[in-house]
């Protein structure tokens, strides 16, 4: 076994989560995923092509409908998108993964924007990189880029920036302006950017085409810029999983070359399902964001009332990452939510948060809810837990 893989962290998110295995009293709000099921009119579409026998194995790429599907999708949003220009992929993760294995060797230069989905950090690791992280910094509970010290990060020598945008844990979003600065920065420097974007409709802000800023909207379609999107989000889509990537067309074909290496293609069952996802997205997305919002506005000042709670309303995503002060260990202090309080939380350390900060630990809460009240109870239980 290579040590870099013996040596990667387990996730600390699963490790809090297998605390509260078996106890149907703890609210679970640790993993990134609404408790709502997919919607039947898009599980319908698996069934029926699954009924239809297409059990066999599709394009590489992708089914050539569903690139279509999603070029118009993403055109609606962005500067016209091409299918020549996507991939379809296992999911979110495996797109990610895909881009790193396409782009990055053994001892490149790699930076990343941290607190993050561990994942994002993991995968250069893996193939050998080393990593660097450039950390936002919480400014009355709300995430700021320092872009002064990102710029400075990013040099000649660096071969990727890994941008999640918007943010998981944080909710920070990168303003237009930014992403307009970091693109010029890397065509100095030579620098690939991979944008991971799944939380791009999940964003509260006014906005004129119902999505997060994209690099997508800064970038000429020869830069070197690579966009992972996903279903899961957007479309109560998280088991499926289905994915795509938008990049050079030059480059299509070797990420062609890379899921036959890896998965041969996605299932063709779940790419019918995305296309009836995408064709009927005004019945799915909107809806989803509304409720999100509410979500989002019915836990924030919840947990802004509760005593030594540091936290701000999140522009997008589907977190509420908040420092919790006196807990100077994020990990053990979410543990103990599980066991004391039946409060499933994931801990700020497994996303590079800076545990041992004298200001307190953070903790992201999912606040993706079919049921508002649970939000309530949760904030109920912890306040409960801090008072005791």
């Amino acid at each position: 076994m290579r040590r870099i893989v013996q040596n990667l962290q387990e996730s600390r998110i699963r490790e809090v989560a297998n605390a509260g295995l078996g106890r149907s009293d703890v609210l679970p709000f640790w993993f990134g995923e609404s408790d709502e099921v997919t919607p039947d009119f898009i599980r319908r579409a698996a069934i029926e092509s699954l009924e239809r026998g297409e059990t066999f194995y599709s394009h590489n790429l992708g089914l050539p409908e569903l690139r279509e599907a999603i070029a118009t999708y993403m055109s609606a949003r962005h500067p016209v998108v091409t299918p020549d220009r996507l991939a379809v992929t296992s999911g979110g993760v495996h797109a990610l993964m895909l881009a790193v294995q396409s782009l990055v060797d053994a001892g490149d230069e790699v930076v990343a924007v941290t607190p993050v989905w561990p994942n994002l950090v993991a995968q250069p690791e893996i193939m050998g990189a080393r990593v660097r992280c450039v950390s936002l910094k919480p400014v009355n509970g709300a995430w700021v880029l320092d872009m002064d010290a990102l710029l400075e990060a990013v040099t000649s020598s660096t071969r990727l920036l890994i941008v999640n945008s918007p943010n998981n844990p944080t909710g920070w979003t990168l303003s237009r302006d930014e992403q307009v600065r970091i693109a010029a920065h890397c065509r100095q420097t030579g620098t690939w950017i991979l944008a991971d974007e799944v939380y791009e409709r999940l964003y509260y802000e006014p906005s004129d085409n119902a999505c997060a800023p994209s690099f997508l909207d800064v970038c000429s379609p020869q830069d070197r810029l690579i966009v992972v999107n996903s279903f899961s989000k957007s479309f109560l889509m998280t088991g499926w999983r289905l994915g795509w990537l938008v990049l050079p067309a030059a480059l299509t074909p070797q990420i062609g070359k890379l899921i036959e290496f890896n998965t041969s293609c996605a299932p063709v069952f779940v790419q019918r399902a995305a296309i009836v996802a995408l064709a009927r997205t005004q019945e799915v997305t909107p809806g989803i964001v509304a409720h999100l919002k509410h979500c989002r506005d019915t836990l924030t000042p919840l947990l802004q009332a509760v005593p030594g709670v540091e936290l701000a309303a999140a522009p997008g995503g589907m977190y509420a990452f908040f420092r919790l002060a006196g807990a100077a260990d994020s990990l053990v202090t979410a543990k103990r939510l599980v066991l004391e309080a039946g409060l499933g939380l994931a801990p700020g350390v497994a996303f590079g948060a800076n545990d041992g900060d004298p200001n307190g630990s953070w903790l992201r809460w999912c606040f993706a809810s079919r049921d508002p009240h649970r939000l309530v109870q949760g904030v109920g239980r912890l306040r409960k837990w801090l008072e005791a």
